[in-house]
């Protein structure tokens, strides 16, 4: 671009702008939360909300169109599910970071939207100004989490993967309901075996994983293909 020649006597000065807008797409059902995202982030000067749908089958279009750089993906949301829409998101477009926002940390959904991509964790009260921080995060490999249960998701995802451990039968069963967030007692009470029995399994669990939580146990199993998603979206799951 061609520029005016300087007044006499003075310097014409040309900075270039460093500034960044952030798109960011909100992918949540309750309109009333996804209205206050969307106009909360855009009175933000470096943000910009490309949309508010509540659908995954909108987000995708708005993808291909808005390129947003981060979204705030709620889990439990009409037709498919914010976990199979986090991975459609990655697939589509890898740059983008998935920020999940839920009501309900049940260990086996965050454990696969973490295999799925999901590179955040947000409780729905989670205060605005720490959803606004976790989206100017710059990606480097850190997973945002909140809270010292979901802090075991990051210490996961980043631990070296070995070789997959072999489980029982019943070591299986129970990683099965350890990943639905069912404690000891309640999984005792749903095979019709002792609270000992159980804590002797989930010990022997935690072993072969290599963890040191039930919930690092979910996540480490699931993102090794020992244990699939057997939790779900849909009715009767809290939002």
């Amino acid at each position: 671009m061609l520029l005016p020649p300087a007044p006499p006597g003075r310097t014409l000065t040309v900075v270039a702008s460093t500034s960044a807008v952030t798109g960011v797409l909100v992918v949540e059902d309750q309109r009333t939360l996804a209205d206050a995202l969307r106009i909360g982030i855009d009175a933000q000067p470096d943000l910009e909300c490309v949309g508010a749908v509540d659908r995954v089958d909108d987000a995708l279009r708005l993808i291909a169109t808005g390129h947003p750089d981060v979204v705030l993906m709620d889990i439990h949301l009409p037709g498919t599910d914010g976990v199979d829409g986090t991975r459609q998101v990655k697939a589509a477009r890898p740059a983008t970071r998935v920020l999940i926002l839920t009501a309900d940390p049940t260990p086996g959904l965050l454990a696969a939207a973490v295999a799925a991509g999901a590179t955040g964790f947000l409780g729905k009260d989670t205060p605005f100004a720490d959803i606004l921080a976790a989206i100017r995060s710059p990606a480097g490999g850190k997973m945002i989490v909140e809270g010292e249960a979901l802090a075991a998701l990051a210490r996961a995802r980043s631990s070296r993967e070995g070789r997959p451990a072999t489980l029982t039968a019943r070591e299986t069963d129970i990683l099965a309901l350890m990943g639905d967030g069912l404690d000891p007692r309640a999984i005792a009470a749903r095979l019709v075996i002792s609270v000992h029995t159980v804590r002797g399994h989930v010990k022997q669990i935690l072993r072969k994983l290599g963890a040191h939580s039930q919930l690092e146990a979910v996540v480490t199993a699931t993102r090794t293909g020992l244990l699939k998603n057997s939790s779900s979206g849909g009715s009767g799951q809290p939002r």
